[in-house]
């Protein structure tokens, strides 16, 4: 009977435990500062910050296609200087595109689709989006799209490959309707680090230029393969009003406190690697440019990295030497020693100090690139206006941004006037001119530099004739390749967008493209 009543007396203990243990849990079991929800301003902010061009792709590949830097020193830095495929770097756009950007822009469009109070944010976040897809899809073609970035929302763990016709159809859709759908009357968005992180006071109707605006990159992609939906999207755009002047650049700014990355690399290990191309160095000497005294520094006699400091530093443009395409560091000393340099190490560079520096903006979106685009849409007759007029102010406006670079960057007015008095469009070179500052106005913004090129067919540039080349059917490279694992983790999906678009290598032409 004792036995019996211990047992009765422990159980009924055990249960007062339990109970007593219940009460309270959920709270006891909750950490009171770790998040359980996100504020979508925060996930554009994140995705606008993740959205720089850096080092990886930007420099081994987009700058070194088009001709304005250059690096000769194989290993982890080969790419488009060898015309070969360097996984490690093909993959950069892609993880941070879809790791980053995509993930967040995606999962904070979901989370305010439906709510009337935030329509403002969630047209920032759209718009932003297709900037994002935009590099996506004209760096490597048919990507994911429509089920990208839901692994967590719908359990889409192995997305589809989306055609890349498809994917602009969507794209110029939803920057037609999230830009017309911005209203200085709605929320206000403070937070967003775009235009009212700058100080822009009306910062929602900054971000509907910047929509049209990039609404018109969009539409002038297709002249090749669609010119009418090119036609009536670029038509749509001037008209729902595109950027007005450099206050409506979108930018990223950097100060000592939060670097840009690109100059990061420029300004530690990569420092004596990647030079000017002889291309642009000799494109801005031909034409008396001023620009490139902002840009270019060269190091008079330096024979190896550590040579290359302030004592020999030479910002004199007529003293600038571009580094030529065609050798590494192995073979190049006959063309040093052709060119007049002391070694390679005396061939101009981007100033670390200035354009190059850690605390250089990076430009996503400019008025400059806007006025260009929209001078080629009047000058295809699909636009009313003076050409020439906006084509010189498209000039004087990326003159101008110069200031907005650390150190002696600014260009006097006397020099923008001597520039534009010399160079207005001329009869039957009207696409290439305009095409060709296109090419100076995105210097540094790889991905869209890159597909200016391939769109417009200019500048015309010879072609790297580095021995080795993967190229068997083309002059440049037209696209770069899948990251390895998309073929273990998601191989079935994206064997299907290889089969429609061709082989998975650096030549095969992307839809717009053709």
């Amino acid at each position: 009977m004792k036995n019996i009543q211990n047992y009765i007396a422990s159980t009924f203990l055990a249960l007062v435990l339990l109970a007593s243990c219940d009460e309270g849990f959920d709270e006891l079991n909750t950490d009171p500062v770790r998040l359980t929800s996100i504020d979508p301003t925060y996930q554009l902010n994140n995705a606008i910050i993740q959205s720089a061009p850096g080092y990886g792709d930007n420099l081994t590949y987009q700058v070194t296609i088009v001709r304005q830097m250059i690096t000769p020193f194989l290993g982890v830095g080969s790419g488009a200087n060898i015309n070969q495929v360097n996984s490690g770097s093909t993959l950069f756009l892609w993880n941070d595109g879809y790791r980053n950007t995509v993930k967040n822009l995606v999962d904070g469009i979901s989370s305010i689709a439906d709510d009337p109070e935030r329509t403002n944010l969630l047209s920032m976040l759209r718009i932003w989006r297709a900037h994002e897809f935009i590099k996506l899809t004209d760096t490597y073609g048919d990507v994911p799209y429509f089920e990208a970035g839901k692994g967590f929302l719908e359990q889409i763990p192995f997305p589809d490959y989306t055609p890349q016709e498809q994917i602009y159809d969507d794209l110029l859709n939803e920057l037609e309707t999230s830009s017309a759908a911005l209203d200085p009357t709605k929320d206000a968005v403070n937070q967003e680090i775009m235009y009212a992180g700058a100080g822009i006071g009306d910062n929602i109707s900054a971000w509907k230029r910047l929509g049209y605006s990039l609404m018109l990159r969009a539409a002038m992609r297709l002249v090749k393969v669609n010119p009418a939906k090119a036609q009536e999207f670029a038509a749509k755009a001037i008209a729902g009003g595109i950027m007005t002047s450099n206050a409506d650049n979108a930018v990223m700014r950097h100060d000592a406190s939060f670097r840009n990355d690109l100059g990061t690399n420029l300004n530690g290990g990569q420092a004596p690697f990647f030079y000017l191309d002889e291309e642009f160095v000799n494109f801005l000497q031909d034409n008396d440019d001023p620009r490139l005294a902002s840009i270019a520094v060269r190091y008079i006699g330096a024979l190896s990295g550590g040579d290359q400091n302030e004592d020999n530093a030479n910002r004199d443009p007529s003293q600038q030497i571009g580094m030529p395409q065609g050798f590494d560091n192995t073979n190049i000393g006959p063309a040093a020693a052709a060119d007049g340099v002391a070694s390679l190490f005396g061939y101009s560079q981007l100033d670390r100090s200035r354009l190059g520096s850690p605390e250089a903006p990076n430009f996503y979106v400019t008025y400059s690139q806007t006025l260009l685009l929209q001078a080629e849409a009047i000058e295809r007759g699909w636009a009313t206006g003076d050409a020439n007029a906006i084509y010189q102010d498209a000039i004087r406006a990326n003159m101008e941004q110069f200031a907005s670079w650390p150190g002696a960057t600014s260009i006097a007015e006397a020099d923008i006037d001597a520039y534009l008095t010399t160079h207005s469009l001329t009869s039957g070179m009207e696409l290439e001119q305009i095409n060709n500052q296109y090419w100076v106005s995105t210097f540094l913004n790889g991905s869209e530099s890159w597909a200016n090129f391939r769109r417009s067919g200019f500048p015309i540039v010879a072609p790297n004739p580095y021995p080795g080349s993967e190229l068997q059917t083309e002059d440049f490279i037209r696209r770069l390749t899948y990251p390895d694992s998309e073929r273990t983790v998601n191989s079935a999906n994206l064997q299907e967008a290889v089969s429609r678009q061709g082989p998975d290598n650096l030549e095969t032409r992307i839809w717009w493209d053709e």
